[in-house]
């Protein structure tokens, strides 16, 4: 399943030069698979509390080819690659009037809230998320 996110570029997003600071995509990424998440139904502040299971980025690769620029209104496009045991495969990409700016792979872990040691998604998770893989 293919997710969409509009994120409007503000002056704090920018560097000196008046265009998109890049470790800001990271932030927008971030929005758009939150978003995309909880448009499935899911909680990640639940999961938390209630699975005790919570995301952190593992490793991510990420390509720049376009700047963006202030009051731009970004499309932040989001789909699972790969799902593993305690992990999700994303790649994600920006776009501006449909041509592509940035584009990243990355990698989330399920890890447990308190060791912070990587852990099994939960069943429930999972198998929404194969269904919506499929």
């Amino acid at each position: 399943m293919h997710s969409t996110l509009a994120v409007r570029v503000y002056y704090e997003d920018t560097d000196a030069g008046g265009v998109v600071f890049y470790a800001n995509y990271l932030k927008f990424f971030e929005r758009g698979r939150t978003e995309w998440l909880r448009n499935l139904g899911v909680d990640q502040s639940d999961l938390a509390t209630r699975e005790r299971r919570i995301f952190v980025v593992k490793q991510l690769d990420t390509r720049y080819i376009k700047p963006a620029r202030l009051d731009d209104l970004l499309t932040i496009h989001s789909e699972i690659t790969r799902l593993g045991r305690a992990s999700i495969d994303f790649f994600q990409y920006a776009t501006l009037d449909g041509q592509r700016l940035c584009e990243g792979n990355i990698q989330i872990c399920c890890v447990d809230a308190e060791t912070l040691r990587p852990a099994a998604l939960p069943h429930e998770l999972k198998s929404l998320l194969e269904k919506v893989q499929e």
